[in-house]
């Protein structure tokens, strides 16, 4: 793993951060809206209100090469506490921390705004390689239908859709990470998994799902439609951990093959989730299976209650709070899941001496 010290803060040339303001901004960067929770309080104190501790800083060691390992994540106020975990669990474990960048995307309208939440990122991890950019949701607000739960309407959700036209073109490979995951893995690990068979993504499969609970019957007895899986074995797989072929996606259109199905969605209810199904109808049955470890999900509970949930067997290089609970939320509520103690050491808000005291 790689070395980490404290020290003080660095120079302005020791960090790699860039804002694109709105303006400034492609017309296919499509935006976002978060959901606010703590608005107006970040708004009135910026990032001080959040208080997060400033993380070790973590170094290459004298094997590592200047090969880049780049990861994109989405960032805003609601989940801003789950992504700093994830990064600092990221670096934590990576044999070559200083070669990961970060493609941070975050919401055009959050109550924090995208200056605040840059800066909270900045002076948490003074060394960090990372640019912003600014999600406008001005198209993507129109694709988006109504969902089991409201949390899984949010814009933001959708920024994977576009990590093409995001994403500086020469960017040729990218790990996608959701906010609320944390690695306890060297990220090299999973940077180093091939994509065979002109595949685009790589990702856990979960081939014993039962994978037509995703889709309707309106989709399931319409023959046009259910033919999209006429010639493939479909398995479910979860789209907060994929391993993405930016080449191949910009190439083959597959932002626009999303928004088709999205387009359908409003005419029909063809499924009831957010961003997921449109996923599975592109890309299920035709990704590159990487092992299960990757993806411990589920760890939120379902997408109603948030119940407590158990890992699946088997070894873990990742764990991911999907579905409703999160576990900074359960800890500061006191109502914490045992497995949400996994990820309080990446927590670093300063709060998190908290649970001790109350303890």
């Amino acid at each position: 793993m790689g070395s980490s010290r404290s020290r003080g803060r660095p120079s302005k040339g020791d960090v790699i951060v860039s804002v694109f303001l709105l303006l400034s901004l492609p017309l296919m960067c499509f935006g976002i809206r978060s959901f606010p929770v703590i608005g107006e309080n970040l708004v009135q104190a910026g990032e001080d209100f959040l208080g997060f501790v400033e993380a070790p800083e973590y170094r290459n060691g004298v094997e590592c090469s200047n090969k880049t390992i780049h990861v994109a994540m989405t960032l805003d106020s609601e989940y801003l506490r789950g992504s700093i975990a994830a990064i600092h669990s990221v670096l934590r474990h990576a044999s070559c921390p200083e070669n990961v960048f970060f493609h941070i995307i975050a919401a055009e309208f959050d109550p924090a705004s995208p200056r605040v939440l840059t800066r909270i990122v900045r002076n948490t991890f003074p060394s960090l390689s990372f640019k912003v950019y600014i999600f406008r949701e001005d198209t993507v607000i129109n694709l988006i239908s109504s969902s089991i739960r409201v949390a899984l309407e949010n814009p933001l959700n959708y920024a994977r859709n576009y990590l093409g036209e995001i994403l500086d073109p020469a960017v040729d490979r990218v790990i996608y990470l959701d906010s609320d995951v944390v690695l306890v893995d060297d990220i090299q690990k999973l940077w180093s998994i091939n994509l065979q068979n002109n595949r685009v993504i790589g990702a856990p499969e979960y081939c014993h799902a039962n994978f037509t609970k995703y889709f309707t019957d309106i989709f399931w007895f319409d023959p046009l439609m259910s033919r999209v899986f006429a010639s493939k074995t479909p398995c479910y797989f979860n789209t907060g951990v994929m391993v993405m072929d930016m080449v191949k996606w910009r190439s083959g259109s597959y932002r626009q093959r999303i928004e088709n199905w999205m387009e359908l969605q409003r005419k029909k209810r063809i499924y009831e989730l957010g961003s997921l199904p449109p996923f599975l109808l592109v890309f299920a049955g035709n990704i590159e299976p990487i092992d299960h470890r990757w993806n411990q999900h589920g760890l939120g509970g379902d997408n109603v209650k948030g119940s407590c949930r158990s890992l699946h067997s088997g070894p873990v290089s990742l764990l991911h709070w999907s579905g409703k609970g999160k576990p900074w939320v359960r800890l500061d509520e006191r109502r914490a899941c045992p497995l949400d103690y996994l990820w309080q050491p990446y927590d670093l808000h300063q709060h998190k001496n908290r649970y001790q005291a109350l303890d």
